[in-house]
């Protein structure tokens, strides 16, 4: 289903200290694999500070991103569950985390026509939501 986009970079925590850490975790795997530059997960959170939280798409789902030109290099996303949730501004739990990098708009296009696929499918996601462990998430998403 998402292993071409999100490969093995798929990560559990029970609980983390903040928003902002919460994206700087899920967006490490991109960064290692080389999908983003380091100033790519600087343009994430300040893309909430400028632009508020319109990323969490679902209530408890947020897609972490920003544009290409702030250090994406491939096309790709890395997901974040985190078990106690975190709070994002105005109040906004968030428990699952895809983070994306998109190389250009027509990519960025396709990986969101996948990705809503998904999360539409109420049955998936309500599995994702209630797994506890990566490789549940792995077979319930790749």
């Amino acid at each position: 289903m998402l292993e071409g986009f999100i490969n093995n970079r798929i990560m559990v925590k029970d609980s983390v200290n903040s928003w902002e850490e919460a994206i700087k975790i899920a967006a490490e795997p991109m960064l290692k694999d080389g999908l983003i530059e380091e100033r790519y997960i600087d343009g994430m959170i300040k893309n909430v500070i400028e632009n508020g939280t319109y990323i969490i798409i679902l209530p408890g789902l947020a897609i972490p991103h920003t544009r290409p030109e702030h250090g994406a290099i491939k096309t790709g996303a890395s997901v974040l569950k985190i078990n106690e949730g975190v709070l994002f501004p105005d109040n906004k739990e968030v428990k699952i985390m895809f983070a994306l990098s998109a190389k250009d708009a027509e990519a960025h296009l396709d990986m969101v026509s996948e990705l809503t696929e998904v999360f539409m499918d109420d049955e998936i996601m309500d599995k994702v939501f209630a797994a506890k462990d990566i490789e549940t998430i792995k077979e319930i998403l790749c």
